[in-house]
């Protein structure tokens, strides 16, 4: 049982201390440390697990290999998965997904 390397870009890790920083504002510190934590937790365990993930419902997402997990309903998670790694590439809200 192997684990693959996880790779965020820069722009992932942007989008969640977005997102903390908003729930931060509006003074609930300890809420966005958690939310974070548990984001960058459920990123790892994808590296942990021996699946595939199937790809991406959107068709621009789709065409380019990207796949899509869900997170709390709420986020999508969009990553291109090969044998070894896995390559975070987006953090984005499921409703600003359109397809």
């Amino acid at each position: 049982m192997g684990c693959r390397k996880v790779i965020g870009r820069q722009s992932v890790a942007d989008n969640i201390a977005g997102i903390a920083w908003f729930v931060e504002s509006k003074g609930l510190i300890k809420t966005a440390e958690k939310f974070s934590d548990s984001v960058y937790d459920f990123i790892e365990k994808l590296g942990e697990a021996e699946r595939t993930y199937s790809i991406c419902r959107e068709p621009d997402r789709a065409l380019m290999g990207y796949k899509c997990i869900s997170y709390q309903k709420k986020y999508t998670i969009v990553f291109i998965e090969s044998a070894k790694e896995l390559t975070i590439c987006e953090f984005t809200p499921s409703k600003l997904i359109h397809w």
